[in-house]
């Protein structure tokens, strides 16, 4: 765990779950497993708070918990758990350009709330429908509910694990903490509900004031509160599926840009077939033939078998190998070489760096000790055609910069320099490595700058998120047009100038976090796919 991930992961969780949080959270990254007293003794944080914050960690999936031999119960932070943190935008908004609004919105509900059952999932979500919809309108409970179960059908959302029946009915003395179990058969199953009903818009203030009184109110919900069905079934979003998805498009796009839209049509049909049936981890897909593939293409795309066939050799022979032939059954048996795709993507993402970093010339030469493997400095300035001064001055940036390594392979055992050989190498997982630990800075060099912009501005906020509510509230009531522009006129033109400036640089700045994470969530999925191999 290196200081940048630290540092990155006590921003998220402070700007997620405030200070306390933080704080337990970033003792246990640091110092690793601790039983609940120690860590209260070690952060000088009351007992009651620090339960209240491993609750909050446990219900989002940043701790684990396990027994120890002895019967104590030892805390532990999942750093990556925190670092996927940075993505929630991205699988929100993945959400809702696969399945609309409603989508976008369980998704939302879900990683708010980390844990939630299908049923209150499905009521609020219907409710903030109902809000942003026309008087009169409302969204039934049955239409969010059948996108629930697409997500759980394509394995977005998933079951969390839940206490076995048999220790529920154990009558001996209970266990120090309860041990969760998942079948893997019931993880994607949606239990069968019988949601009749529809959004509620809430209640506004002068309808509250009209109405009952609120200890009434309350009495009367809690009195004629229903069994719920699914309880005790709870959902989370699989960020393991998104993820899945990202690398799906990130390959589609790559394979678009080498050689055309056909290929990515073809390459996205087949990464879509397997989705489900290939697990996250694998370096290859399952095998397809190019009979399934031809009649799984989309409805617009009228290509006849014989030219698919000419366009899966294409890409076979393709010198990145992001499709392998594995058969010739069936037509011809094709796969996505997964973790050939990654390492390719990685490669680029390197060269892009070297090239912006240091220029042109220093990517030719960086390319060249890529493809050749070992070569000597002699050979550099040759084959590059760069003066020899200009080419030991790179090779040496880029060395000291961890890009390129230097590999001595003596003659002698002595090790003399005169007689040992000097050559230039690329360890691809090691600078990969290096890239992404800069990443890790960068994204939270960028989240320190974005707070401190809102915090140097936070009075002329405060100021115009009042003026705006006042507007609000004035035109609800049905203020006349020169009333609201005298509301307006409190905010001054240099003070709407800053806040202008200010919602430019922060747009600037959530924009370029946005790009640091997927080149994070590149680097990241290539040394995973490396280190799984065997």
């Amino acid at each position: 765990m290196t200081q940048a991930e630290i540092k990155l992961c006590s921003l998220l969780l402070q700007e997620h779950f405030g200070e306390i949080v933080e704080k337990i959270g970033v003792h246990l990254i640091r110092t690793g497993s601790q039983p609940l007293r120690v860590i209260a003794h070690d952060t000088g944080t009351s007992l009651d708070q620090v339960k209240k914050s491993l609750c909050v960690l446990i219900q989002h999936n940043l701790v684990t918990y396990q027994v120890h031999k002895r019967g104590m119960v030892e805390y532990e932070a999942q750093c990556s758990q925190v670092l996927r943190m940075l993505r929630y935008p991205r699988y929100i908004y993945t959400s809702k350009t696969l399945y609309n609004d409603t989508g976008e919105l369980i998704v939302e509900e879900l990683l708010l709330n980390g844990k939630m059952t299908m049923s209150a999932v499905v009521k609020k979500v219907a409710d903030r429908l109902t809000e942003t919809m026309e008087d009169g309108k409302t969204m039934d409970y049955a239409e969010v509910a059948n996108t629930f179960v697409r997500l759980a059908d394509t394995h977005f959302v998933q079951r969390c694990p839940l206490v076995p029946a048999t220790e529920k009915s154990d009558t001996g003395s209970p266990p120090p903490a309860p041990i969760l179990v998942i079948n893997e058969k019931d993880m994607y199953l949606v239990p069968t509900l019988n949601l009749i009903g529809k959004g509620k818009r809430r209640r506004s203030f002068e309808e509250e004031a009209a109405g009952e009184p609120k200890a009434k109110r309350l009495k009367h919900t809690t009195d004629n509160k229903e069994p719920i069905p699914d309880d005790g079934i709870y959902w989370q979003a699989n960020l393991d599926r998104f993820h899945q998805h990202f690398r799906d498009q990130t390959i589609v796009s790559a394979v678009a840009n080498r050689m055309d839209q056909t290929s990515s049509e073809i390459v996205r049909t087949m990464l879509r077939m397997s989705e489900i049936t290939t697990p996250s981890s694998a370096p290859f897909t399952q095998p397809l033939s190019s009979n399934e593939i031809f009649r799984s293409l989309p409805v617009g795309y009228n290509i006849s078998k014989q030219v698919l066939d000419q366009y899966l050799t294409l890409l076979a022979d393709d010198p990145l190998e992001f499709v392998g032939k594995s058969g010739d059954s069936g037509g011809g048996m094709y796969v996505i070489n997964l973790h050939k795709a990654l390492a390719s993507l990685a490669t680029a993402t390197l060269e892009s760096v070297v090239q912006e970093r240091f220029g042109s010339r220093c990517a030719r030469i960086f390319r060249l000790v890529l493809q050749k493997k070992h070569l000597e400095q002699k050979q550099v300035e040759d084959f590059a055609m760069i003066p020899a001064k200009e080419a030991k001055d790179m090779l040496y940036k880029m060395l000291s910069e961890n890009f390129i390594l230097l590999q001595e392979i003596p003659k002698t055992p002595d090790h003399a320099p005169s007689r040992t050989f000097y050559l230039y190498t690329v360890n691809i997982l090691s600078a990969a490595r290096m890239l992404l630990h800069r990443c890790y800075k960068s994204i939270a060099n960028l989240i320190e700058r974005r707070q401190f912009e809102t915090k140097e501005n936070k009075r002329l906020l405060e100021k115009s998120q009042r003026v705006e509510a006042i507007i609000a509230s004035m035109q609800a009531t049905g203020a006349e047009e020169e009333q609201l522009q005298e509301i307006e006129e409190m905010i001054t033109a240099p003070e709407r100038q800053q806040l202008e400036t200010l919602k430019r640089n922060v747009n600037k700045l959530d924009a370029s976090e946005i790009q640091v994470d997927e080149t994070i969530f590149l680097l990241e999925s290539y040394i995973e796919s490396t280190m799984k191999r065997p």
